[in-house]
């Protein structure tokens, strides 16, 4: 045995630097391969001709060294110990739940599930899109409705968008909208400031009173904040015969046994799944539903999954309506779109396919009996309650006792609700026991025989009004009444997760969607019940550890971009952009430039873009960009002189959409604020500037963090992210607040300020993810980082350019992060697409990169620092191979419209049904000699895309179909 590590130093066996090994893929011996691959000596060298000199930071991160795996978890689960767990009982849209563990293990903890990217290529995201499928199908029937979304944000949010889309298909001139007074407050606050940017004003009132006014839409709440069960259907009908479009805030759990939305004329039904095994989490990831009437659909906000068929007839499963979304319609979009929680959605769905519509009326039942039995011991101690039909949510009227009372429960280990000094609420959930009923009784005083309360409760049926009561079937599709065993579901579970392709399988190489590792040791944090199962309005007193912890995050995110305040409360990359928005715009307002509502944006900029600015209020002008993939100097000076009156914001991306960091960068800002606007930099292109430079030092006043991109929490096949933002001093008084729960200490400068998410630190139980992949790497590590995503992006360039055009690289040929590759002239040629090669890069084992963005007719490709040099060497020799597939039908050798391509994916089907193709099924399927080691089977052929647009049908598939 050798003696040099014996003798080695113990900092070198202490092995603090080994994160940062196992989250790079290139590992130290093939630096040099890949750096003389590009024709430099050295990562300096690379980005000394990448990242211009004028942006470069003036010294390290000062971040701390990296930090051992095991030692950052010993230390997060220390601060996690600082937060008390006691049973929160508040209530307000968010209630404990229990996730059953076959679901938590096999889908929350899964990387087959989590490491998954938006299914757009749908052949290798049947798995995903069946379980959205089944979230659908689920909300349709609890609904009453006919159409259903594959999920939004959160409750709050998906009400302003209800509040958007009244507007949009509504013909009532008037621009007032009805909100109940019995929503949560939480929900009236994200209302109320996405109302402000729209221009409309809100009504707050009695659902009762809602038809006395001229409203172009209205939204109430049932059942109520307060708990009370009253039927809607005369309020409803009374503003649908005035030409209004009604929203019905609900919540799911409590439709399992109550008359729908739809049954009572609603068009539009939203809440939140939470309460479907869904951790509580401080607030989140949760994901909301939305129903509304088929009519409807193409008003409808997010994303929809719908039904078509393949090339072979065989039912499948796709997006459907794309068109609808951002990154067509931009500034006429229905939403900016990345407004999804697919990973909370799936668990949703599959909490229900679980327990079946019996198992989900039984725990309904359970838990509105001890809501009930409850009510009647306060009754009978002399307890008033606000309303005697509930479901599961009790107002008690405490007066002078109330702060007794409180302290009691508190001392008994429950959070109750504060309501207004007088009163206390008490909502019951899934985790209720009967002994938590005979104890709260006696935090109130009370002294009661539990079995008698229980057994008058059961004998009156409860206090549900009967004329209320569900009478029609919920869930009758065979997928909620098959899977009722631990094993049943197992397998389900399995089934699915092998029909997706995920990061578990193989490099994803989207550009501006960086799926890079989602280490493990981040994701164990995620489930610890001191992070998992605390009330986002738990006393503060309680959480003191997740606010250590997500102070701790925000000051890493601080000095990783320079600005002076962290916003932590936007959910989404989308929501981070509306909220640095809104920040600019009660910026002006404060001063006075209320009319400054023009925004500038390039032509190359992301479509949640111009459909954000648009949520604010905002003119969008767009920017031209020169023949090199630039924002045009010219164009953007002469625009922004032009609207220098009116000029607010300038939205931009860096390094560019183009994934080039352009040189002009500095007097593009500077231009931007000699005209008296700010400049918002969207973050997706965060992860090329760590450690290099920051959008402060770049001129930025505002940027969103795709925490979900660069900071490692995970895709989850369409959501969970967060998109925090980060502010310069003069803005940080115009970031959100919150209305039930503070952001900050009582001398926060942004108190009062409206909130855009339901939580006030959106979804606070996936930021352990980023805070443990910070702490990992340290400073040195980040930005270490981002010179491998540099250097593998220019590595794949190099050796594809040959074979496919580079379309924009800097000024001296250097790319940045990502890459795009040009098919133009391929198509041109031989009439293959780049819809073609994404395809054909499924038979190799390949997620294909982005399809036509920012320039129709390319693909842009971010292989990431986490992928190895083997793995981009398969993908590159798989795009090689692909290439020269396609030069064999520029030379004839296999006509133009039977190819591998064009036939692209191959199925199992096809390998073992007849073939008269012109090549064979080895090359079909097997089409480089390594794909049979780690073989991916799409287990569809191509999707008819319009055959599922012109044949509409959005819910479960009929088993006779399926057979």
């Amino acid at each position: 045995m050798s003696k040099t590590l014996l003798s080695a130093p113990l900092a070198t066996l202490e092995q603090g630097d080994d994160f940062i090994r196992r989250h790079l893929g290139p590992c130290a011996n093939e630096l040099p391969a890949l750096l003389a691959a590009i024709g430099v000596d050295s990562l300096d060298t690379l980005i000394q001709q990448t990242v211009p000199a004028g942006i470069r930071l003036p010294a390290p991160l000062a971040l701390g060294e990296p930090t051992p795996e095991h030692v950052a978890l010993a230390r997060l689960k220390a601060i996690a110990g600082k937060n008390v767990l006691k049973k929160s009982l508040i209530g307000m849209g968010y209630y404990d739940t229990i996730t059953p563990k076959v679901i938590q293990r096999n889908v929350l903890e899964n990387p087959g599930w989590y490491t998954a990217y938006t299914p757009y290529q749908a052949e290798i995201s049947q798995g995903r899109l069946e379980a959205l499928l089944n979230f659908q199908q689920m909300v349709i029937d609890l609904t009453g409705l006919e159409l259903a979304n594959a999920s939004l944000l959160d409750e709050a949010t998906a009400a302003a968008e209800a509040m958007a889309m009244a507007r949009r298909i509504s013909k009532v001139k008037s621009q007032s909208f009805f909100v109940d007074e019995g929503v949560f407050p939480q929900t009236l606050d994200v209302v109320r400031t996405r109302a402000g940017y729209f221009g409309f004003e809100l009504i707050v009132g009695p659902a009762a009173e809602a038809a006395h006014h001229e409203v172009f839409g209205a939204l109430l709440q049932y059942p109520g904040e307060s708990g009370t069960v009253a039927d809607l259907s005369a309020p409803v009908a009374g503003l649908k015969a005035k030409g209004a479009v009604v929203a019905v805030a609900s919540d799911l759990l409590a439709l399992v046994l109550l008359k729908s939305p739809g049954e009572m004329g609603a068009d539009i039904a939203l809440g939140s799944t939470q309460r479907f095994g869904v951790s509580l989490g401080f607030g989140g990831p949760h994901a909301a539903f939305f129903a509304t009437r088929e009519a409807h659909v193409r008003s409808m906000p997010g994303r929809i999954i719908g039904v078509s068929k393949d090339a072979r007839g065989k039912t499948a499963l796709r997006m459907t309506l794309q068109t609808r979304e951002q990154h067509i319609r931009r500034e006429k979009a229905n939403s900016n779109i990345c407004t999804s929680q697919v990973l909370l959605a799936n668990m949703a769905g599959m909490y229900a396919v679980y327990h079946g519509p019996e198992g989900l009326r039984t725990i309904a039942a359970r838990v509105h009996r001890l809501a009930a039995t409850l009510a009647e011991g306060l009754q009978q101690a002399g307890f008033a309650l606000a309303s005697n039909t509930f479901f599961d949510t009790l107002q008690v009227e405490t007066g002078t006792r109330s702060a007794a009372i409180y302290a009691a429960a508190q001392a008994a280990g429950y959070n109750l609700r504060h309501i207004d000094g007088h009163a206390l609420g008490i909502s019951i959930d899934e985790k209720t026991s009967i002994d938590d009923i005979a104890a709260l009784l006696q935090a109130f005083g009370a002294t009661a025989d539990i079995a008698a309360l229980d057994a008058t409760v059961a004998a009156r049926g409860g206090n549900l009004p009967e004329a209320l009561l569900r009478t029609d079937a919920i869930l009758a599709h065979p997928v909620f009444n098959t899977h009722h065993t631990e094993h049943e579901m197992l397998r389900y579970l399995k089934r699915l997760q092998n029909r997706d392709l995920a990061l578990d399988h193989s490099m994803i190489s989207l550009g501006s969607c960086t799926m890079k590792l989602n280490a493990t040791s981040e994701m164990i944090p995620v489930t610890w019940p001191e992070f998992a199962d605390i009330h986002p309005f738990a006393p503060a007193d309680q959480t003191t550890g997740y606010l250590e912890m997500i102070d701790g995050l925000a000051a890493q995110l601080r000095e990783i971009t320079g600005f002076d305040a962290i916003c932590m409360q936007p959910n989404s990359g989308a929501q981070g952009e509306y909220a640095g928005l809104v920040a600019i715009r009660r910026y002006h307002a404060a001063r006075g430039d209320h009319h400054r509502t023009v925004c500038l944006i390039p032509k190359s900029a992301h479509g949640t873009n111009p459909a954000t600015a648009q949520m604010c209020g905002m003119d969008v002008v767009v920017v031209n960009c020169d023949e090199n993939g630039n924002v045009d100097f010219a164009d953007l000076q002469a625009k922004a002189a032009q609207h220098a009156d009116k000029l607010a914001a300038l939205m931009i991306t860096y390094p560019s959409t183009h994934g080039v960091f352009e040189e002009a960068i500095r007097e593009i800002c500077a231009t931007v604020h000699q005209y008296g606007g700010q400049v918002y930099m969207d973050g997706a292109n965060l992860n090329a500037q760590v450690g290099l430079t920051s959008p402060a030092i770049i001129g930025a006043d505002v940027s969103h963090m795709n925490l979900h991109k660069t900071f490692c929490i995970p895709h989850g096949g369409g959501g969970p992210g967060m998109g925090p933002i980060g502010l310069k001093a003069h803005l940080a008084p115009f970031m959100a607040d919150h209305v039930v729960a503070a952001t900050g200490t009582d001398s926060r400068p942004n108190a009062g300020q409206g909130a855009v998410s339901a939580a006030q630190f959106g979804s606070a139980s996936i930021l352990p993810i980023s805070w443990m992949y910070i702490t990992m790497m340290g400073g040195r590590g980040l930005t270490r980082a981002t010179e491998v995503a540099i250097l593998n992006a220019n590595y794949v360039a190099s050796q594809l350019k040959d074979h496919y055009p580079v379309v924009y690289t800097g000024s001296q040929g250097r790319v940045a992060h990502e890459c795009i590759l040009d098919i133009r002239p391929i198509k041109a040629a031989t009439g293959i697409s780049e819809v073609d090669i994404a395809k054909r890069l499924m038979d190799y084992g390949f997620h294909a990169p982005t399809m036509s963005f920012p320039v129709a007719g390319t693909i842009m490709v971010e292989p990431t620092e986490s992928e190895d040099k083997g793995e981009l060497d398969r993908f590159i020799a798989a795009m090689i191979g692909i290439r020269n597939e396609i030069r064999a039908i520029e030379e004839g050798r296999i006509p133009a419209d039977n190819n591998p391509l064009k036939n692209a994916p191959h199925t199992q089907a096809d390998f073992i049904g007849d073939w008269t193709r012109p090549y064979s099924r080895t090359e079909a399927v097997f089409p480089l000699p390594w794909v049979g080691d780690n073989k991916f089977w799409p287990s569809v052929n191509r999707i008819d895309d319009v055959y599922g647009d012109r044949n509409l049908f959005c819910a479960c598939v009929p088993m006779d179909e399926i057979a």
